[in-house]
């Protein structure tokens, strides 16, 4: 890195310019901009990820002001990524922010640029879509890592990070694999999930999936606490600054699976 930048000079400190430079090369892909998400884009950018694509089709509705980074009161009725890209500018001018207002899908894969994404970001509700992201991202060659569910639980200090096949008491967890099973993906990637038992049940988790139909979403409701998604949202940033330093003191590329327990 020719430059330091100012802002980024305590990270340095912990990771080293080299991993730095590696990280200012990367592009991420964020799908999914709520409770979790956004605060996982958040902490990209703050930690020196210089081109960063934002996906999420929504606007801000008043129930997300207890979770989700971009949603207050004057942001209401306004499309999430519109608004989280507007802040993450004011973090760091030179950032450069892809900005999808789209719904992920099958039908919608075309619009994305896959072949630039050296990392994506799955925090997506929607069952079906959010398998089809996952192998799909997977077998175009990004390093992926996934969040499962975090509604119904308050103990951020339960959050964990593993392969998605040790994936252990989260509901979402057992539908992704069976999913992905079924499609006969045998790939791998880190998942964020919570060893909490959820408030609101086993039944209650599964029925909170999101059900997709045309373009629009059904879902039941479920309670969220902030300090577990923005957790999990942190935790996610945080698998891609972990890969990038393994990349910098390794001095080769890793894979998707550099993270992963054996």
């Amino acid at each position: 890195m020719e430059t330091m930048d100012p802002t980024l000079q305590r990270l340095a400190i912990l990771v080293g310019e080299e991993t730095l430079n590696s990280l200012s090369k990367s592009h991420v892909a964020v799908f999914g901009l709520g409770g979790v998400g956004s605060w996982c884009a958040e902490a990209l950018v703050r930690s020196g990820i210089n081109e960063i694509t934002l996906v999420d089709s929504d606007r801000i509705a008043i129930s997300n002001i207890n979770r989700q980074l971009p949603a207050l009161f004057g942001t209401v009725g306004e499309l999430k990524a519109e608004v989280l890209a507007e802040r993450l500018h004011s973090i760091r001018e030179g950032v450069t922010i892809h900005v999808k207002a789209s719904l992920y899908s099958q039908e919608t894969r075309d619009i994305f640029t896959w072949d630039a994404y050296d990392y994506v970001v799955d925090a997506i509700d929607s069952l079906a879509h959010k398998i089809d992201l996952l192998a799909y991202a997977s077998e175009r060659g990004c390093t992926v890592f996934s969040s499962l569910g975090a509604a119904g639980k308050l103990d951020p200090t339960k959050v964990r990070s593993v392969s998605i096949w040790k994936t252990a008491g989260c509901p979402l967890g057992k539908l992704v694999r069976g999913g992905l099973r079924k499609r006969g993906f045998s790939g791998d990637f880190v998942a964020v999930y919570s060893e909490e038992l959820s408030r609101m049940g086993f039944l209650a988790a599964d029925r909170g999936v999101c059900e997709t139909k045309g373009n629009s979403i059904k879902q039941t409701v479920l309670g969220s606490f902030v300090s577990v998604t923005a957790t999990f949202g942190m935790t996610l940033a945080s698998l891609v600054v972990q890969d990038a330093l393994k990349r910098s003191e390794s001095g080769v590329n890793s894979d998707a699976g550099s993270l992963i327990e054996n």
